[in-house]
Formats: structure tokens, C-alpha cells, sequence
């Protein structure tokens, strides 16, 4: 069973796994640490798509030191062949004695199948580790693995009396630079971004992550994006917003960003469909009811038809704060011991 010293290295794995967050999806961005005789031997993460999974840059970096070892891993180790071939069959052939997993994978070519490798080989295996710090880490790959859509995220960005922008629609810049770089580094993370026509129309972004480390999100706009505009190339969507997360969660994606207006961000509320908001507040007051609010559209006629969440966590990004706010928990089936 894990103990506290199993939820130190398991932690080390998590730190990771926090460094390729940007580089590593649409795979989930996975840690794996190895220990021997109580002492860190190796670390490794999951890189870009196509190369080594966090358990195989591991047991490269421990050579032989891996054998009669114990290996961290925060997601269960993959037993189908993709595009690399299994982690749980390199983890038996490196002779490691035991394997701690945080979070049993979803994905139906897996789904415990790794675990069971590992087991018919003679290999320990502990499962539930830290698992509720792994479940908020890879969130979104497991939401898109469970559900079959991917993780919606809704960034919204206003004035500290909840302006989006002036009475004369200007919008640009709400907050300041420290905070646009962490919503960059936000569009590096998904792959997808998704804007209305009139955003596209009125402030004519480019929707790319230059200010992060890491790619660009496919960029997409709902209605038609006119001629010329610097969101080019990008696709355009017509039909409603459900069937487009069907269609990028049959495409693979993990996480998708809204940025749209307040229309856009209305409609997603309304729906349900939002999974994580990300408001960034700027110390500034408009000071007036004649500036867009973040929403557009009918709201709660009373309060006690409010819509509550739950504020994970606030961060201070220069002058601005940055809320993440969630739904209250939904329940899963996947992923504990």
C-alpha cells in the first residue's frame, strides 16, 4: 500500500509532469520517477506526440539502476502499441520489482490492462496514490477520455466591476502583460481555440500563443470570419456548439478554450458546457452600467437561481488576479483503486 514516502516521489512525478503540460498533448501530460534503495535514481515526463511516454524517458535515464526497482508513474502505463510501444511491457523487460500509479487511464485500449500486465509479470502494482492531485493534473485527458468530448475551458477577462470592455467596445488592453502571457501559456495548453464572428469582427486577433512555450491551438471561429482577418487560416463552424465538441473530441482533442465575446461565453454558461472558467480581473473601474458585462443574454432571475461554483484557486499575476472557478465536482467511475 502507499505510505507518505510512496506520496513524496508520487509528488516528484506530478512536478514533472507540470513541465511538458504545453508540449506533451494530446497525449496526457504524464511523470514517472524512479527510486531505488530510497534514493531518486531517474525522472522523466512525457514528451511531444510520437516520442518516448514519461515511463520509457524514465527507465532511459536509470538504465540498469531500474532493475529490482520502484517506479511512480502518475497515470497507469499504456499496454496497446500506438505510435511507441507499450510503457508496462518496457517497464517488465527493465526488471523493475514494483510500479506506483496514481490513476487507473480511461482510455478503453487500457483501462486497467496496463496494471494487469504488470501483475501476470510479477510486478507489484499500488494504485490510488496522490490520485486526487492526478485527477485535478490530467483533468482534462480524463474528462475527454470518459465523456468523448474535450475539456472546455471559458477565458474571460474584465475590469474589477466586471466590464469586458467600454461603452465604445474597445477591449484592448483589459489586463496587463504578466497576465496575456499566462493566457497564452492557457492557449498552448489546448488544442483548440474558439472564437464568435464578432470578436473576430471587433478586435481582429490572431489567437496564437507567442507569448508561451508551446504550439498554437487550431483556431476556430463560429460564423465566418471576413476576409483577410488575421485569424487566418482557421475553420469556421456553423452548427451548434455541441456537435462541434463531439466533432474535436472524435478528433482527439483534449482541451478546448473559449474566448469568444459575451455572447459566446452566454450561450456556453447557459448550456452547461463550461468545465473550468478562467476569469482574469485588472485593478480597473469602468465605474458605469453602460460597458458589456461578461455575459450577454438572460441570466437568473432570482438569486436563488444563481449558478455557484467552486473558486479552486486565485493567483496574482502582476496587478491582475487570475480566478479559476469550477462546477461543482461531477462524479466518475474511473480511475481509483
Amino acid at each position: 500500500m502507499a505510505d507518505a514516502t510512496d506520496e513524496g516521489w508520487m509528488r516528484a512525478a506530478i512536478a514533472a509532469a507540470a513541465d511538458v503540460r504545453a508540449t506533451a498533448h494530446p497525449n496526457p501530460w504524464v511523470g514517472c520517477t524512479i527510486v531505488a534503495g530510497g534514493e531518486l535514481v531517474a525522472t522523466g515526463a512525457t514528451r511531444p506526440p510520437g516520442q518516448a511516454h514519461a515511463e520509457v524517458a524514465a527507465l532511459e535515464a536509470a538504465g540498469e539502476r531500474a532493475r529490482g526497482a520502484t517506479a511512480y508513474v502518475t497515470l497507469e502505463p499504456c499496454s496497446h502499441t500506438g505510435r511507441t510501444a507499450p510503457c508496462a511491457d518496457a517497464l517488465v523487460d527493465a526488471g523493475v520489482a514494483r510500479v506506483v500509479v496514481a490513476v487507473l487511464d480511461p482510455d478503453p485500449r487500457v483501462r486497467g490492462a496496463g496494471a494487469e500486465r504488470l501483475r501476470q509479470a510479477g510486478i507489484t502494482v499500488d494504485v490510488g496514490c496522490a490520485a486526487d492531485l492526478v485527477e485535478r493534473q490530467l483533468a482534462p485527458y480524463l474528462h475527454q477520455r470518459r465523456t468523448g468530448r474535450p475539456y472546455v475551458v471559458l477565458k474571460l477577462a474584465a475590469t474589477l466591476d466586471g466590464r469586458t470592455a467600454a461603452p465604445d467596445r474597445t477591449s484592448q488592453w483589459i489586463t496587463g502583460p504578466v497576465a496575456r502571457a499566462d493566457a497564452h501559456r492557457l492557449r498552448a495548453e489546448s488544442d483548440s481555440i474558439v472564437v464568435g464572428a464578432g470578436t473576430v469582427r471587433d478586435d481582429d486577433p490572431t489567437l496564437t500563443a507567442r507569448d508561451a512555450d508551446g504550439p498554437d491551438p487550431e483556431r476556430i471561429v463560429l460564423g465566418r470570419a471576413p476576409d483577410g482577418a488575421r485569424v487566418r487560416p482557421c475553420t469556421e463552424w456553423d452548427g451548434p456548439v455541441e456537435a462541434l465538441l463531439d466533432d474535436l473530441g472524435q478528433r482527439g482533442h483534449v482541451q478546448v478554450l473559449f474566448e469568444g465575446g459575451a455572447t459566446v461565453a452566454g450561450e456556453l454558461h447557459r448550456a452547461g458546457l463550461v468545465d473550468r472558467y478562467v476569469v482574469y480581473l485588472a485593478p480597473a473601474l469602468l465605474g458605469g452600467d453602460d460597458a458589456p458585462g461578461l455575459f450577454r443574454g438572460p441570466g437568473a432571475a432570482t438569486i436563488a437561481d444563481a449558478w455557484r461554483g467552486r473558486i479552486e484557486s486565485v493567483t496574482s499575476l502582476g496587478d491582475d488576479l487570475r480566478i479559476d472557478l469550477l462546477p461543482h465536482p461531477r462524479s466518475t467511475t474511473e480511475g481509483t483503486p
